[in-house]
């Protein structure tokens, strides 16, 4: 399975956004929730600081353009006040009353400017990555896309095609439901491609703006925590079935799991105010399952030589820092500290889903990876399924 991975270029969203201003917006918008008096000591367990959106935080918590009348309008909203026995002058200050109530950001009115800057964002990012990798857009030969929190069809495989000006006879494969795996699914994805066609050039590219899924309104728990931990990243990396100048990794091995009947564990849901991120307290447990499988898998690779082999780096994104203590705490006997590191270091300004482990990734190469160290990338996401690749840095 060799391929090559060329180092990945990592666009942060450049509207800063600190926790405390959160914590401050949450606490204005709910100050009776059940929750409320525990707000700081959640924000404080995150170990996150501030973080990078795409979109300034004004953005997601303006009101929307619509007011508080019904969708029919003035007009049968006055007929059912006079129906109901309002006088004329009631009816007036009620339907003043309503147009006064600022309404929620609609679906469209949340998502479009989110849809086009994960556009802007992933074109810089591709660019990048053709840049690093001394590649020109002719050059690429087929696009794999992820970008699950804005739906759009034609998607962002389309919109870099004609963005970066790409050959039309490019393979264009959007996988817009890979969320947090989409690192390292892509990946995989790619290593078979150039398995199949040496010389292929596969470029990745992630881009989420994972920012749309705060939502003002909700009053849920879940919603507070998912408000604290996401980023927005796009990330993109250049495949070849052929080693080059500019190769960092080579690509050895892939392996997935999903496990059944965990589907509605963590998961989007579309509502009347956008795109909610649902997370189930019983996911750090499924995701646990996901790393003991995955030791199980690299034991099963190196049965033959249990006792001197391990991984110099592990670059994971398991969604938080309870599965990162779960995987230290399980790790086979003998394999060195610090494997996490770069995770640790990734997750201090936020859970950025798929480009999470390309984030992880450049970290450690910018940190000087010395050649001949072992990798492992691993990811979960919703489903609940995972995939993780074994190489070698070059």
């Amino acid at each position: 399975m060799a391929a090559y991975l060329c180092p990945p270029a990592v666009i942060h969203g450049e509207n800063t956004v600190k926790t405390s201003q959160i914590v401050a917006e949450v606490h204005g918008r709910h100050p009776d929730a059940a929750w409320a008096p525990r707000i700081d000591g959640i924000a404080a367990s995150t170990g996150i600081e501030t973080r990078g959106w795409m979109l300034p935080l004004e953005t997601a918590v303006a009101p929307g353009k619509g007011n508080g009348l019904p969708a029919a309008g003035v007009g049968p909203t006055r007929e059912a006040l006079a129906g109901d026995g309002f006088t004329e002058q009631d009816v007036d200050r009620v339907i003043a009353a309503l147009e006064s109530i600022p309404a929620p950001q609609t679906v469209q009115e949340r998502t479009a400017p989110a849809w086009e800057a994960v556009q802007s964002y992933g074109e810089r990012a591709a660019r990048g990555a053709l840049q690093i990798a001394g590649l020109d857009a002719a050059d690429v030969d087929c696009v794999i896309t992820s970008n699950s929190t804005t739906p759009a069809l034609p998607g962002l495989d389309v919109a870099l095609a004609n963005r970066l000006g790409l050959r039309s006879d490019v393979m264009l494969l959007p996988a817009t439901q890979w969320a947090c795996i989409a690192g390292t699914r892509s990946l995989a994805l790619a290593a078979d491609l150039v398995a199949a066609d040496p010389d292929r050039v596969v470029l990745v590219v992630i881009s989420e703006a994972l920012s749309t899924t705060y939502q003002p309104a909700d009053d849920t728990l879940e919603s507070l925590i998912v408000r604290l931990l996401f980023a927005d990243t796009a990330v993109a990396a250049v495949v070849t079935g052929r080693r080059r100048a500019e190769s960092v990794l080579r690509l050895d091995a892939s392996w997935s799991h999903t496990l059944p009947g965990t589907q509605d564990l963590h998961r989007l849901d579309t509502r009347e105010d956008g795109t909610h991120f649902v997370m189930d307290r019983r996911g750090p447990r499924a995701v646990q399952e996901t790393v003991t499988a995955m030791w199980d898998w690299l034991g099963a690779r190196y049965q033959d030589d249990p006792d001197s082999w391990h991984p110099d780096v592990l670059l994971a994104h398991p969604g938080g820092t309870r599965v990162l203590e779960y995987m230290e705490q399980t790790m086979p006997d003998g394999w060195p500290s610090g494997l996490l590191d770069y995770s640790r270091d990734s997750y201090t300004t936020g859970n950025r889903g798929g480009a999470a482990v390309f984030d992880i990734m450049r970290r450690a190469h910018d940190a000087g990876q010395k050649p001949g160290s072992r990798a492992v990338l691993y990811a979960a996401a919703p489903g609940l399924t995972a995939t993780a690749l074994e190489g070698q840095w070059l």
